[in-house]
């Protein structure tokens, strides 16, 4: 779902760039406050595993499209929704920066969509009572099937905002009916499947390291290992983070993206031949060396820009603890 500069005109591309900014600032505020120095190396391999993620466009049966996870919502779960907003727009800026991946002119747009909605929109979803039960005695199914419609809606709510975005700017001839009945519908699947992979992953993580979720009340004994360095957890996610980038990239679909079918179909041009990598995919392409060196090369920047960014968090909470002698803010986990 990441939109391309040439969707957006100057003045919508500009204003959601300030937007995101300003979320951007709230949110580095709120992770300097909240004291967590020991989850900065979670946020680096994290950032790494989403970039690689990100890689990995799967195959919509029976529609010709595919599509790939963004990773707003696990992240906010495992590191709180401010922590998670840093991380996924490191990941964004990266693949913008030194993949020409989203543009940009599009960077605030796509922090906005992929970032905002899921992180600070959807995420609460997954803690409703209504939907989750209540505390830490929630059952798995519950807890399961809250994350599937928090995923769904962060989705839908980014789709939405894609084609909103588009229509303001006025430079494609997309038409705005035409254009949402297609892009909701497909970003309705989309994010089915991300949910029940981001469900799979959270429920495994319930059981394993409960301490490791974020917005969960949990007895004292549990509560006390969040201030604990997760090691094992952290070694995990960056083989992880190597296994995908370096290994299951290379066999990524290569059908268009949910953005991609939706323009297709939208301007009547769903007949064309389907191209990936400058190449016709009427077969299917052999495996890429070259895609492994970017996504291994990708996932190191962005676990580097989010370390930096922690640190230089952590460094400013601490110069502003020894200037007024008290912590800048009680802290918290958001």
């Amino acid at each position: 779902m990441h939109m391309a500069d040439a969707l957006l005109s100057p003045f919508v591309g500009m204003a959601l760039m300030v937007a995101s900014g300003a979320a951007l600032a709230v949110a580095s505020r709120r992770v300097q406050a909240d004291g967590r120095d020991h989850i900065v190396p979670l946020m680096g391999v994290l950032g790494a595993f989403v970039f690689a993620a990100q890689m990995i466009n799967f195959t919509l049966p029976g529609t010709g499209a595919s599509g790939h996870i963004g990773g707003g919502l696990l992240l906010s779960i495992l590191l709180g929704p401010s922590a998670a907003l840093v991380v996924l727009a490191s990941v964004l800026a990266v693949q913008a920066l030194f993949f020409a991946d989203g543009g940009l002119l599009a960077l605030g747009a796509n922090v906005f969509n992929l970032g905002v909605c899921s992180c600070w929109v959807a995420y609460p979803l997954v803690y409703r009572p209504l939907l989750a039960g209540a505390g830490p005695q929630a059952s798995q199914r519950r807890v399961g099937m809250a994350t599937v419609l928090a995923c769904v809606v962060g989705l839908q709510l980014g789709a939405l905002g894609v084609v909103l975005q588009t229509w303001l700017s006025g430079i494609s001839s997309l038409p705005l009916g035409t254009f949402l009945l297609m892009m909701q519908p497909i970003h309705l699947a989309i994010g089915l499947a991300e949910g029940l992979a981001t469900a799979a992953v959270v429920l495994f993580v319930r059981q394993a390291r409960p301490d490791l979720l974020t917005g969960v009340a949990l007895s004292p004994a549990v509560t006390a290992k969040r201030a604990a360095f997760p090691k094992v957890f952290v070694i995990g996610m960056s083989l992880a983070a190597l296994l995908t980038a370096g290994v299951l990239s290379r066999f990524a679909s290569g059908l268009p993206d949910g953005l991609e079918w939706a323009i297709a179909h939208t301007t009547g041009q769903a007949d064309l031949p389907v191209v990936s990598d400058h190449r016709q995919d009427t077969i299917t392409p052999p495996p890429d060396p070259a895609t492994s060196l970017a996504g291994v090369v990708g996932g190191i920047l962005t676990c580097v820009l989010v370390l930096a960014i922690g640190m230089a968090l952590r460094l400013g909470r601490r110069w502003r603890i020894l200037r007024f002698n008290r912590e800048p803010h009680p802290p918290r986990i958001d």
